[in-house]
């Protein structure tokens, strides 16, 4: 599998949207205060077009895999981001596309001028939260910033 990662587009709103919801249908974190409900989630392009955020897409033939992205989410610290919405298709996971997803976010980041990434998650996605460790993220007693997902209760943060 060799998928062109690239910025998100109008046209993959609906793709992302769909592989969101099922992914946290699938681990059964589709509960309130997460993304499964945000509005924005059936628009991610729109909500990229925010100064210093982006997303990426993985894409194979046509075919969306899944994305992520960084947002300045209010709320948070000068110089922090926020990595949101890294999903994947279950298809294409295990084969190291969501790590390719995170390093491609992580240096956007760093050359964006942020010095920290914090995310949120849950417990329910312990797969992702096994990545986020190895790639040096840690753990924190409580969240950051104002995101709104009150929903998650995993909370880290990574120095650039």
């Amino acid at each position: 599998m060799n998928p062109v990662i690239r910025p998100i587009e109008a046209r993959d709103n609906a793709a992302l949207a769909k592989i969101i919801r099922s992914a946290l249908a699938e681990f059964g974190a589709n509960k309130p205060g997460t993304v499964y409900f945000d509005e924005s989630t059936d628009h991610l392009s729109d909500l990229f077009q925010h100064p210093g955020s982006f997303y990426y897409v993985a894409e194979q033939d046509g075919v969306i895999l899944g994305g992520a992205g960084i947002y300045p989410t209010e709320g948070l610290p000068d110089g922090y981001s926020e990595l949101v919405k890294m999903y994947l298709d279950p298809s294409a996971r295990g084969m190291g596309l969501g790590r390719k997803l995170i390093s491609q976010c992580l240096e956007e980041a760093r050359t964006a001028g942020y010095t920290h990434v914090y995310l949120e998650t849950m417990p329910e996605l312990r797969k992702a939260v096994s990545v986020y460790e190895r790639f040096g993220f840690h753990y924190l007693d409580g969240p950051l910033g104002n995101s709104g997902h009150f929903g998650c209760d995993v909370w880290m943060l990574k120095s650039l």
